[in-house]
């Protein structure tokens, strides 16, 4: 299987009123059949019995039958894959709750806030419970048309609903609303069910096949959608259009015979409060790459509010840091859609012009939200608006666009690493810090902490000091694993000492004067450029 991504592309359509009609009983129908066949499948039975008795059944072809099964197999398997990850967060959380209440029963026994924090843990004990019973049973739970709006029939007034007869019609209208049109790379425009042809003003019309059930209450075979035009991706469909061509090949037999190949080309339609969209997904184009490892890389660390970001030359050594903001808390679906492809298609075009691969953690934020119990309220909420694996993949997607490589390194001790040994050095923060680190790694170069004290800035201007310990001998992960212990607890040692929240101290007048650079004609065995520092911790720094 080729390794290049799968690009989806989406437009609206303009349809009159018959054509509306005829994709609402299509999705109708589709929606219809797609239920059925989940049910049979719960119970056992095998998919090629089911395939003859479905087309009949439902008036189907073979291909819109396949095309049915793929798609509800996706969403099978994306449960299936995803659970296993949702039970050892639920686990985290039951830990994290337990201990929280243990606490709150010693500090504030009979306290609303302790109640509350019981209700939550039995909570979460139950949903934990279901979910090991689900895989331990190899179930499937599969909600079609949402549980947010099957819920909403409980309380109709709080959703916007006048009657039960309300809710039922929004129900029914949201279970057939879509339907899935398969592709192929040996079919006639990548795509037996829906053929796209491309017109002479550089629109494309979509040739879409109807089941037979709809053909038979009098309507016609097919139904032309003219005027598709993408906003984005169109090149890349009408190039995946012109590909196919026909071979020359030979049969298992031996025999001569005409062979079809091309790009496959799957469509999905979809209604929404506006009227109909089309999202056509493609294999995206070989795309030669640009970058290189030899001339250094672009470091990115994914924080909840915001990316950190380095460039390093060929040996590692930092050239530039910034920090971009990405705060997605309180934004719709496609506002922080739109924030997070503004951010990496910057990242992807600072790498394309450096030349320089882009290196990131293979990192998921699933065992920080599963610490929401024990942390604040507004450290809660942004972590869980945050969709750490939305901006990597985004970050994935417009680099390979521009030819730019991704590599992904193990992220243990990143943020360590920046905050010892390169924070204060070179005077940025712990996260780009903790870029700088993530870039050096994926170059291949190894790190451990300095053998001296070290010096951590923090939020406020200041910095905490902390004695690293000693190698002897010992492993260098378990050097780390000793060097993290003391890091985190300075940190809560200088919280609760208050000059957390202290305003930053005043510059010294030397620094007023040279702001927050210092240049030096003799320079440490370790550096190799001008220190950039917190500039309310030079003169504590041992040069």
């Amino acid at each position: 299987m080729s390794d290049r991504p799968v690009f989806t592309y989406q437009t609206r359509l303009v349809l009159d009123a018959t054509q509306a009609s005829i994709l609402d009983a299509y999705a109708e129908l589709h929606g219809r059949a797609e239920r059925t066949l989940f049910a049979a499948l719960r119970a056992g039975n095998p998919v090629n019995e089911l395939k003859r008795e479905f087309l009949p059944r439902f008036g189907l072809t073979a291909r819109q039958f396949n095309a049915l099964r793929v798609g509800l197999d996706g969403k099978i398997a994306s449960i299936k894959e995803r659970r296993p990850e949702l039970i050892a967060e639920a686990k985290s959380r039951i830990k994290k709750a337990e201990s929280v209440i243990a606490k709150l029963s010693g500090r504030a026994p009979g306290s609303n806030k302790l109640h509350q924090k019981k209700r939550r843990l039995a909570t979460l004990k139950a949903r934990c419970a279901a979910m090991e019973a689900d895989q331990a049973a190899g179930a499937v739970r599969l909600c079609f048309g949402s549980k947010r709006l099957f819920h909403a029939q409980f309380d109709l007034a709080a959703n916007g609903y006048a009657s039960p007869a309300a809710w039922k019609a929004d129900w029914q209208r949201t279970r057939a609303s879509q339907f899935f049109v398969l592709g192929s790379g040996d079919e006639t425009a990548g795509n037996q069910t829906c053929q796209a042809t491309l017109a002479a003003n550089g629109t494309l019309t979509l040739r879409l096949r109807l089941p037979d059930a709809l053909v038979a209450l009098g309507g016609s075979k097919t139904v032309n959608l003219t005027g598709v035009r993408f906003a984005y991706g169109h090149d890349q469909i009408v190039a995946a259009l012109t590909s196919s061509q026909r071979i020359h090949a030979r049969t298992k037999d031996g025999k001569a015979t005409i062979k079809r190949i091309g790009t496959a080309l799957s469509y999905r339609f979809l209604r929404d409060d506006k009227g109909w969209r089309v999202f056509a997904s493609v294999q995206a184009r070989s795309v030669e790459q640009v970058s290189s490892a030899a001339l250094g890389a672009i470091g990115v660390d994914i924080n909840a509010d915001h990316l950190a970001v380095t460039e390093t030359d060929r040996f590692g050594n930092l050239i530039g840091a910034k920090r971009m903001d990405l705060s997605l808390y309180g934004k719709t679906q496609k506002q922080a859609k739109a924030l997070v492809g503004d951010v990496v298609v910057a990242i992807a075009a600072q790498a394309r012009n450096a030349g320089k691969p882009v290196v990131m953690e293979v990192l998921d934020f699933q065992r920080k939200k599963a610490q929401l119990e024990a942390v604040e309220p507004k450290q809660a909420r942004m972590l869980s608006s945050f969709a750490c694996r939305q901006v990597a993949t985004h970050l994935k997607a417009a680099c390979y666009r521009v030819g730019v490589e991704v590599i992904e390194i193990n992220p243990a001790y990143t943020s360590l690493i920046g905050a010892v040994n390169h924070a204060q050095r070179h005077g940025i923060s712990t996260h780009q810090g903790a870029a700088l680190a993530i870039a050096r790694r994926g170059l291949g170069f190894s790190e451990r902490p300095p053998k001296r004290q070290a010096i951590v800035p923090v939020r406020n201007g200041g910095h905490v000091t902390l004695a690293l310990p000693a190698e002897s001998g010992k492993a260098c992960v378990v050097v780390l694993g000793r060097c993290s212990e003391k890091l985190k607890a300075a940190h809560v040692a200088h919280l609760r000492s208050g000059e957390a929240s202290a305003p930053p101290a005043p510059l010294f007048s030397a620094t007023r004067t040279v702001r927050s650079h210092r240049s030096f004609v003799a320079k440490s065995h370790d550096a190799n450029r001008s220190q950039h520092c917190s500039e309310s911790v030079l003169e504590d720094v041992p040069w």
